[in-house]
Order: C-alpha cells, then structure tokens, then sequence
C-alpha cells in the first residue's frame, strides 16, 4: 500500500479550493439584506440547485465514509437506508412539502407550534439544536479528521476539527444559506467525480466482474437480509426504515431548510425528486467500492478507513489531491448545513419569539453569533465518537433513540385533525423518557437487548398510542389548523389542475418514473 503523502499539487489543489470557497463566502453575504436572504436564501432557490443541495447534504456528512465502511463490513445491505430514502421523498413532494411552504415558516419547529402550540415547538427546537450538534456536525468532524489524519497521523484529531470548522464556519457565517447551497453545488460535483474514478479503478483492479464475484461472500451482494442479521435484519426494512427516512426528510431543519428555500411549490418537489435520483447513485459509486476493498485491502483493522485508503492508494497525485478536496468540501457541506440551520433555529425559534422586535440586521447578527457558539461545541464533542466504534453505527443508533416520537408528532399532526396540542407535547415527552430508559437497559443493565433498529417502532408505537389516548382524554378540538394538515379536496383540485400539464412536468409522473427505477434496482439486488 502506497503511504498516505500529498504532494505539493495536491496540497495546492486543497488549499486553492479551500481559499476560494471562502471567498464565495464573504461575496454572497455581501448581498444579503435580510432574514429570509440569510436563512432561507430570499426563499428564491431553483430546483436543480436544492436537489444537488439536499444530495450533497445528506451523502457528504458521515455517510460518505460509514457508507463505504459499512459495506466493508456487511455488504450492500446499507443501500436499503437510500433506497427507502427515494420512497419517502416521493411521499413528502406528494403529501406533505406544499404544507410546509404554504406557512411560509422559517423551521421545522415553527410547524409544531403553528399545528399545536408553542411547548411543542421550544421542546423539538432544542432536541433538533442537540442532535445537529452531538450527532451531525461533530460525526462529520470525525469523519473529516479520519482522512486528514491519515496524512498528518502526528496531528492531534482535536487540532484537526478546529481546522474544518473554522473553514466551514468561516463561509456559513457570512453568508448564510445562499452559500451553503451554492458551495453545496460545488462539492457534490467533486464528490460525484471523485466516487466515480475511485470505482473504476478500484473495479479494474479487482479484475472485473468476476473479482467482484469473487470478493462477494454469500450475503454481500443481497440487499435483502435474514431476520436475526445483526446490521439491518429484514423486517427492519418494514418498521424501522420508513421511519427513521420520514425523520431524517421531512422533519430535520438540517435538510428541509433547502426546502424551504424554494421559490415555489413546484422547485420545492421538482428539487425534492431530483434529490431522490441522485440518491440512487450511491449502490454504484459509494457502496460497491466498499465491497471492492476487501479484495484489495482484506486486513484493514478500521473500516471507516476504506474510502480514505483507497484514495490514497490507488489514484494518482495531482488526481488525490482533488479528490481529498472533493471529499474534504463534501463532509463540510453538511457540517456548513448543519452550523448554518443550528443557528436559524436559536435565531427564529427562541430569540425573534422573545424579542420580535428585534430587526433584521440583530437577528443575522445572533445568527452568525450562534454558529460559532455550535461550531466550538461540536469540536470539543467530536473527538469522543471514536468510542463509538463504527460511525455509521454511531449516527443510526442515535438516531433510532431520539427521532421516533418526533416522527410520530408530525405524522399524527398532518393526518389526524383530532391530534390535540397536549397530547402532541405530553407524547413527545413520555416517548423521550421510553427512549432513555431503553437506552440504558441497553447500555448499562443490558437485560434485555431490543436491537437499535427495533427501538424505533417501539418509540413510535409507544408515543403513538399516547396521542390517540391523550387526544380522546383532553376532548380538544383543534381550530385554525386546516391549513396545516394534507387536504383531500386541495388533492382532487391539483389532480384535474395537473391534467393540463405536460407529462414531463407534472411531478406525479416524474415521481412514479422515480418508483420504478428504484424498483427494478431493488429486485436486482434483493
């Protein structure tokens, strides 16, 4: 194996890149001129840069380096996280998106308070403000150090995350969403290309086909696994899948606030389903090379190595070095999402529901004051995910423990009128307190095991039931809240609207098209 050194190209390539999206940075925020344009990019966001966004986002944080960790370790099964995906993003442009962009509505929290009352929404902002931070911005801190330190293995990783997020924080800071998206742009760009040439030359290597063949042990190639599979056993794919894409799409401020950016409804779910394309591409340039590498690297002691490896090792200089800028940019687009929503949250959340007569030029100032506040935090917590273990692993579990009831609230809340405003906070509360005590039955008594994937329908079913209970109990008829719950005549009516559009444009042609490529790779891989 080739050491792990940049040479002067490749460390020119990596700073020219760096400086210059900094400077991207510091030009956009020069043109904003209010809340919206900082937060939200002036609402003005085409579709084609929100699904490149919402791609970036999502592939680049952690997962870029779990995805292909993970298949190291257990095959392509992990796919089935990104193919469920494109399931519920279909969903979400169908039922839920025009919703959300109707209300005209900062954040996700906002929602709640919109739909049920203001405990809701202080209880999910501030969920949603420790989750970004403990589990999202400091996971792709992590992961970042992972393939810095491979080539400075003397350089302390805590040294290492203070470097990224300065960079990061730097360009999100001054200039808010607008840059996040467009740099997003960019670095999805260098990600698809440099996925794309590490898969070629990884498969040559193996010999083709047949080496693949060859490397594939009996369930490596098998989306589909046995019901006692540790990784992801199969009825997982019914109960727990759904429910965590539902979460991670359609209720995390991180990814939806590019959805809220959208000039119109139409962008938003165009913007959505392109996401969803993209998203398919991942089995072939992300996941596969994992599964590649145990050929060409049997013995790797971390699998999160994988991808940094096989940089490293198989392109050559000049190339490595836009790749390592590729990936580098990539995992800190969703750093730069995450530090950039954190602080729309605090912002519109808390600070303009206590001083609403704050003006806008104050409130993009505590914004950007919020993000250094985040970004310090999610340093100094990043370094503790190597006792974790796998990071895939790190960011599902936590994942499985806090976003059930979350998902449960927001489903109850659009499609069931009845869903009262106590109920929905109480629910929230006492599926908080299930997920604790599983959590430490778990960890620490470990009497009996539930599987982090079953731990999700068992919140779910849990706050579930309390809301129906406490619904009932409270007798509450909620009043105003038409305008935030799915409609079926508002269906009917875009149904005979959309008779009148051509067929490449109406979104539930494109979204059925979506389905079935999504199938057919599915049942090629089952």
């Amino acid at each position: 194996m080739n050491k792990f050194i940049l040479s002067d190209l490749d460390l020119g390539i990596i700073i020219g890149y760096f400086i210059f999206i900094m400077i991207l940075g510091f030009f956009i925020g020069k043109k904003l001129k209010s809340a919206d344009d900082y937060f939200l990019a002036g609402r003005s966001m085409i579709w084609p840069f929100i699904g490149i966004s919402l791609f970036a986002s999502n592939i680049s944080n952690a997962n870029l380096i779990g995805l292909a960790g993970q298949a190291y370790e257990s095959g392509i099964a992990v796919f089935n996280y990104d193919w469920m995906a494109v399931v519920v993003l279909v969903l979400f442009a169908i039922f839920i998106l025009p919703i959300y962009l109707r209300s005209k509505m900062f954040t996700l929290p906002e929602y709640l308070e919109k739909r049920f009352d203001a405990r809701s929404r202080f209880y999910f902002s501030g969920l949603t403000l420790i989750s970004n931070i403990v589990i999202e911005a400091a996971a792709v801190l992590y992961a970042g150090a992972l393939v810095v330190q491979l080539v400075f293995p003397d350089v302390p990783v805590w040294q290492i995350v203070t470097v990224l997020a300065l960079i990061a924080g730097t360009y999100t800071i001054t200039g808010g969403l607008k840059a996040v998206i467009y740099t997003d742009a960019i670095q999805a760009l260098l990600l698809v290309m440099g996925s794309v040439i590490i898969t070629v030359i990884a498969y040559n290597t193996i010999g083709g086909m047949e080496g693949l063949k060859e490397v594939a042990t009996p369930g490596t190639l098998d989306l589909i696994k046995p019901a006692n599979d540790e990784s992801l056993p199969w009825p997982a794919l019914i109960v727990s899948l759904p429910l965590l894409g539902f979460y991670y799409w359609t209720t995390n401020q991180f990814i939806t606030q590019r959805i809220l950016s959208a000039k119109s409804i139409d962008h938003g779910r165009y913007g959505v389903l392109f996401a969803g394309l993209l998203k398919l591409m991942t089995l072939f340039i992300m996941i596969l090379p994992g599964v590649m590498a145990r050929k060409i690297y049997p013995n790797l002691e971390n699998a999160d190595l994988v991808l940094p490896t096989m940089i490293f090792d198989l392109l050559p200089h000049g190339i490595i070095g836009l790749v390592v800028a590729g990936v580098i940019a990539a995992l800190m687009s969703s750093l730069d999402s995450t530090l950039n929503s954190a602080s729309t949250l605090v912002t519109m959340d808390f600070v303009h529901k206590f001083k609403p007569n704050y003006d806008t030029k104050k409130l993009m100032k505590i914004g950007r004051v919020s993000t250094v506040l985040f970004m310090t935090f999610a340093v100094l917590w990043a370094p503790q995910i190597a006792k974790f273990g796998s990071l895939f692993t790190y960011l599902q579990t936590m994942l499985s423990y806090i976003t059930p009831p979350i998902v449960a609230v927001f489903l109850f809340g659009i499609f069931w009128r009845k869903t009262s405003a106590n109920a929905a906070f109480y629910s929230l509360l006492i599926g908080m307190v299930t997920g604790i005590l599983i959590f430490i039955n778990n960890v620490v008594f470990e009497t009996i095991h539930i599987h982090f994937l079953y731990v999700v329908p068992t919140l779910f079913v849990v706050t579930s039931i309390s809301l129906i209970g406490l619904s009932f109990y409270s007798k509450e008829i909620p009043v105003n809240v038409d305008e935030y719950m799915f409609n079926k005549e508002s269906y009917k009516e875009e149904t005979i609207a959309l008779k009148k559009v051509k067929w490449y444009l109406n979104y539930r042609n494109l979204a059925l098209i979506l389905l079935i490529i999504t199938a057919f790779i599915v049942l090629i891989f089952r």
